[in-house]
């Protein structure tokens, strides 16, 4: 059983406590990631310890409950302001408040601002937070109140952004000094790239408005790291300390540690399973619509006739009615029908759907790529003669042909490629550049190893492409399960190559592991023949009977020193000298092989020539 709670004793009315002064002042610092110092201490409130009553939330709750929490909210405020005089602390004090409450610490017969003075904090120390909790039905006759206060001194912040009423219509209107943005969004945004993406829009929004952003809910390193390589300034949280009565002046080694650590961030983004082929169908639609007028069901075949006459290039026209497609009338086969003798006097005058086909094939303009590749290996092969149809829900957009569907898919799977591989679903080439760039523009020094499998095209040509796209995840699993997603990056350059940018201190460990696991594991793909054999028979590049062993993995690293000038080096030349390292490894026993530091420097400053890169 467990024990039971200890039990909390009734606390009396708000009324009482705030009379009594029993409310407790506590501070949480915000801190400044440039030096690492304290910005300033946001100021919460308790109630009596021990009573029902302790928790802020239990506090309010009950304050609406008696119709008093604005009153609630002025006796917070002045103990917190009394209590920060007192600790004399250094730094900014932030302080909630309602928008009703603000609207009266601004009124000429309140005495909070008075009270700052008398207290010795300046205003110009004071940051007010609007609580997440407020609803303005008037935004234009807020905007007084926020007026006020930066006249007498102090700063204005949104508190909480993300949530609740905390919208963007809300910062666009109040446009606020400081936007914290809430700690939903910086929970886990070490791992999340959705939550990445919406604070980098956010980062984004408060560089076009001159908002400075604090990030609330910090409670680990990692989440840390990665807010402090966005650019996000300043943040508060767990990890730098609790509200306290009596809170630190000074930041923890721990916590200067992690914001001193000499490692980059990998976002989140960039390690995201991401469908980039399969989700950008807008982006292919786009590429094959062919803008082109349409005909209501009512018109004849002798509009048909004129609109083909008058537009030389269009291959086909659609009928629509209310605006939706209802048949497709191709150019060659009307023009056929129409040259034989007597058709136009005869049919000239008639619906043109004598002539359409009533049941053309419809792309909708969201439709994605896969589904797109789908109606290419399909049995209904009518598009390549007729066009297609494109709606935009359900409304004509526009036309399309069976040449421009072909090209679309295969540009966006491409171009998706770059980003994302299509089969690991790992970075491509872009996003390792830009990797590189980042560690490049940081002086961050690290080990980029490049990854090749041995003999893996003769077991490709043995046992199929379904075979060696399962020893290319198989690669890839080992690969990210030996990697810190939150230091090493893991990315795909094509085929059966992959490159690691490690930041771990154990990098050469984990690459070690990655080839006993991955030379253990790919056994079991062989059937038990080859098994037995230790490899298969198969035939070299120029023909030649060859027997060849196991698929094994082979890594080549070159350090990357910190080299103070990020221009000296780019992505290139790091890949270059990484492949040239992977070569050399794919003759060792070990699959294994690291140039030194010397000859690192030397290959990376061009004095050594260095091969371009193969996929050997």
């Amino acid at each position: 059983m467990q024990p039971p709670s200890p039990s909390r004793s009734a606390a009396p009315p708000i009324g009482e406590l705030i009379a009594r002064r029993e409310l407790c002042a506590v501070f949480q610092p915000i801190i400044d990631f440039a030096d690492g110092a304290i910005l300033g201490y946001e100021g919460l409130i308790r109630g009596p310890a021990g009573t029902t009553l302790e928790t802020p939330f239990a506090l309010f709750s009950q304050a609406l409950a008696e119709g008093c929490a604005i009153e609630l909210e002025r006796a917070a405020a002045r103990a917190c302001i009394e209590a920060f005089a007192k600790l004399d602390f250094d730094g900014k004090l932030f302080l909630n408040f309602s928008a009703g409450a603000m609207r009266q610490l601004t009124d000429a017969r309140d005495d909070t601002l008075a009270l700052l003075r008398q207290r010795g904090v300046d205003p110009r120390r004071i940051v007010i937070e609007l609580t997440e909790q407020s609803t303005i039905l008037d935004v234009a006759s807020f905007l007084p109140v926020i007026a006020a206060l930066r006249t007498a001194g102090a700063q204005f912040a949104l508190d909480d952004y993300g949530t609740a009423n905390a919208s963007m219509s809300l910062w666009v209107k109040l446009q606020p000094d400081v936007v914290k943005i809430d700690r939903f969004f910086i929970h886990d945004i070490a791992s999340d790239p959705l939550k990445f993406e919406a604070v980098r829009a956010m980062q984004h929004f408060a560089h076009a408005s001159g908002a400075q952003l604090v990030a609330e809910g910090i409670e680990n390193e990692a989440d840390l790291i990665v807010v402090r390589d966005m650019g996000i300034g300043c943040g508060q949280g767990y990890f730098f300390g609790r509200p306290r009565a009596q809170p630190a002046r000074s930041v923890t080694d721990d916590a200067r540690d992690a914001l001193r650590a000499g490692h980059i961030a990998v976002f989140p983004e960039a390690t995201r399973t991401v469908h980039s082929a399969s989700s950008s169908g807008g982006m292919a639609s786009a590429k094959m619509l062919v803008h082109a007028p349409a005909l209501p069901r009512q018109a004849t075949n002798n509009d048909v006739l004129e609109l083909f006459n008058r537009l030389p290039d269009l291959h086909a026209v659609a009928v629509v009615e209310d605006d939706e497609p209802v048949a497709l009338i191709n150019r060659r086969s009307f023009m056929d029908r129409y040259a034989l003798p007597y058709h136009r006097e005869l049919f000239g005058k008639r619906p043109c759907l004598q002539f359409a086909n009533a049941s053309p094939v419809v792309i909708e303009k969201s439709m994605t790529v896969e589904q797109m590749a789908k109606l290419l290996a399909s049995d209904d092969q009518r598009y390549l003669a007729d066009g297609f149809v494109i709606t935009d829900n359900g409304k004509y957009a526009g036309l399309g042909t069976g040449e421009n569907l072909v090209r679309a898919v295969t540009e966006v799977r491409i171009e998706a490629a770059r980003y994302a591989n299509p089969l690991t679903f790992l970075p491509g080439n872009i996003p390792i550049s830009s990797h590189i760039a980042r560690l490049l523009g940081n002086d961050a020094g690290f080990y980029a190893c490049y990854v090749d499998l041995n003999h893996f095209k003769p077991f490709n040509d043995q046992y199929g492409y379904w075979q060696g796209d399962e020893v290319l995840k198989l690669a890839a699993a080992v690969l990210a399960d030996v990697c810190e997603p939150t230091r090493d990056f893991l990315g795909h350059v094509g085929g059966d190559d992959f490159l690691i940018l490690f930041q771990s201190d154990d990098w050469r460990e984990r690459a070690l592991r990655a080839i006993h696991l991955f030379n253990e594991g790919v056994q079991r793909f062989y059937a038990p023949t080859d098994r037995l054999a230790g490899g298969i028979h198969g035939e070299d590049r120029r023909g030649n009977p060859t027997f060849f062993g196991f698929v094994t993995m082979a890594i080549g690293c070159v350090r990357v020193e910190p080299a103070g000038e990020p221009w000296l080096y780019n992505s290139q030349q790091i890949a270059s000298v990484a492949a040239l390292a992977k070569r050399r490894a794919k003759h060792e026993p070990s699959g294994f092989v690291l140039i030194d530091a010397d000859e690192s420097a030397a290959l990376l400053r061009g004095q050594t020539d260095v091969a371009p890169v193969s996929a050997d």
